[in-house]
């Protein structure tokens, strides 16, 4: 990772993961999404974390990674999900629960909203031959 910051440095023009990780406020907010996906983030938690302002941390973090903080976590949630669908039989209901999700109805809206189809029916396009 530090190879690929230095090698990037200030040259990280677009918005992305890569270009959050090169700016060290934004870095310590994503490497805790990225610790702790199922947690159901706030802004102020993020912020706090960065050492920012909630104003400046949002403005700083969607700048960097091109979509705000508690959309990036949601979007990263589902994606953790969507590989567990992928790589194993684990029933819907039980992803839904270690993505943090209290109910099924709500992780199928945020799934479908996120990965642009419903938790089943991404499984099901993967298996297909």
């Amino acid at each position: 990772m530090q190879a690929l910051r230095s090698q990037l440095g200030a040259r990280t023009e677009v918005p992305s993961w890569l270009g959050g990780l090169s700016d060290p406020p934004v870095a310590k907010a994503l490497h805790a999404i990225h610790a702790d996906p199922a947690r159901p983030w706030r802004l102020d938690e993020l912020a706090s974390l960065a050492g920012l302002s909630r104003s400046s941390f949002a403005e700083r973090f969607a700048r960097r990674v091109g979509m705000p903080p508690v959309s990036y976590a949601t979007n990263w949630r589902m994606r953790v999900a969507a590989r567990q669908l992928a790589a194993s039989t684990t029933t819907v209901s039980a992803v839904a629960a270690q993505a943090g999700y209290l109910s099924d109805s709500a992780f199928h809206a945020a799934f479908r909203r996120e990965i642009g189809l419903s938790p089943v029916a991404y499984r099901r396009k993967l298996r297909r031959p």
